[in-house]
């Protein structure tokens, strides 16, 4: 039985946080921004959340009308994935990424999963850093493909398709590497010579990208 509470407050905004506010719920919603996922992958990519957490949050957002589930192409196999109006939390997840990227009480630098990390340079991604350092690179974190292209002072990252163009270089690496590679200033030399990291391509192509991120101050 769920346990889930309201506000009972006439504002839209506790409304929202009567559907996303319980704990895990928005995490959910971050594990789903990137594609369907099943449910063995959206508790492995939650780590410490319980089958039956899991199983009672996928029933509250889907009641709710901000997951759906949908069947997955052969081998198949039934998936949870956001639904239209679930999606446009996008923009107000990554800006979460940004305004608790600057608490004085967060813990830079600490391990954090593929999908977290890759809407992470979402939300750190600086259009102004980007003059003449468009490029296209492959990222594959934790063995998941991902591309990558900056070109006009823009970001595109998603899940490798089958028809998405070769890349100038790519990157295998994990979440937590390429973490301190793109935010750190970490050397990638010394990433490959520890055995963090394999490079593939074009480096100037992976320089270029990688200067394409921003960490804003904490704040005051």
């Amino acid at each position: 039985m769920s346990t889930k509470r309201s506000y009972a407050d006439g504002c839209a905004a506790a409304h929202a946080l009567d559907l996303i506010g319980e704990r895990w719920a928005l995490l959910i919603v971050r594990e789903l921004m990137l594609g369907p996922k099943r449910f063995t992958d959206l508790r492995a990519g939650l780590g410490r959340i319980s089958a039956n957490v899991l199983t009672q949050r996928l029933a509250e957002l889907e009641a709710a009308g901000i997951v759906v589930r949908r069947r997955l192409p052969p081998p198949g196999g039934m998936a949870y994935d956001l639904s239209p109006w679930g999606r446009e939390l996008e923009p107000i997840l990554l800006q979460l990424v940004r305004w608790g990227v600057r608490s004085p009480g967060f813990a830079r630098g600490a391990p954090l999963g593929v999908d977290a990390m890759v809407l992470s340079m979402r939300a750190l991604f600086a259009p102004d850093a980007t003059s003449g350092r468009d490029a296209r690179v492959r990222l594959v974190l934790d063995g998941q493909p991902f591309s990558a292209r900056v070109a006009a002072g823009r970001l595109d990252v998603h899940r490798q398709g089958p028809s998405d163009p070769e890349a100038e270089a790519t990157l295998e690496t994990s979440p937590t590497t390429l973490l301190h590679l793109a935010y750190g200033a970490a050397d990638p030399d010394a990433a490959v010579a520890a055995g963090l990291a394999r490079i593939e391509g074009r480096r100037s192509a992976l320089d270029r990208f990688l200067d394409c991120f921003r960490v804003p101050d904490p704040a005051d």
